[in-house]
């Protein structure tokens, strides 16, 4: 929680409110977007509101749940804590960006089959901290997946499922 209104605190004095639009590129699973924002928004509110890439959810919007999670420039970072200016021209992926010529990403297939998914409003985030942790360790241990969705919330699933799924996921890319 702090970190969020040390990020709010810094952005008003380096970014006063008012209507203050900056122009920036987004670079959003494979597309350009050029996109004229609020000096303070969030990258959460932008890919959102403005772009309408609704797969990023926007739960507690001060970095506890881990659901606005994406990834900039190959690692896992919580949007609604990051300001849209700072991420102008970084290549971001969100978790429709997983699924390539309409076939699911083998991380969204073992969700799926292992039931990690019930309401499903956490899957964004979990799915993108999986990308992210695979992406770097191709073969994690439970520990290490578990550390991984460390930031992320499920009310749901009790955790297990998305750890086998991810676990199923790894052994398979």
């Amino acid at each position: 929680m702090f970190h969020y209104f040390l990020i709010i605190a810094i952005s008003f004095k380096i970014y006063p409110r008012g209507n203050r639009m900056v122009s920036v590129t987004l670079n959003v699973n494979g597309a350009t977007f050029h996109v004229d924002v609020n000096a303070y928004d969030t990258l959460a509110k932008v890919l959102r509101d403005h772009l309408g890439f609704t797969d990023v959810k926007t739960g507690c919007e001060n970095g506890e749940c881990g659901s606005c999670t994406v990834l900039m420039d190959g690692k896992a970072i919580v949007s609604c804590l990051m300001l849209a200016v700072k991420a102008d021209g970084k290549e971001i992926v969100t978790a429709r960006g997983l699924a390539k010529d309409g076939k699911l990403h083998v991380l969204q297939k073992e969700f799926i089959e292992h039931d990690a998914i019930q309401c499903g409003y956490c899957t964004p985030g979990m799915l993108m901290s999986a990308k992210a942790l695979l992406d770097s360790t191709p073969h994690p241990t439970e520990e290490e997946i578990r550390s991984s969705i460390s930031g992320n919330i499920c009310r749901c699933t009790g955790y297990q499922q998305i750890v086998e799924a991810i676990a199923a996921a790894a052994e398979k890319e």
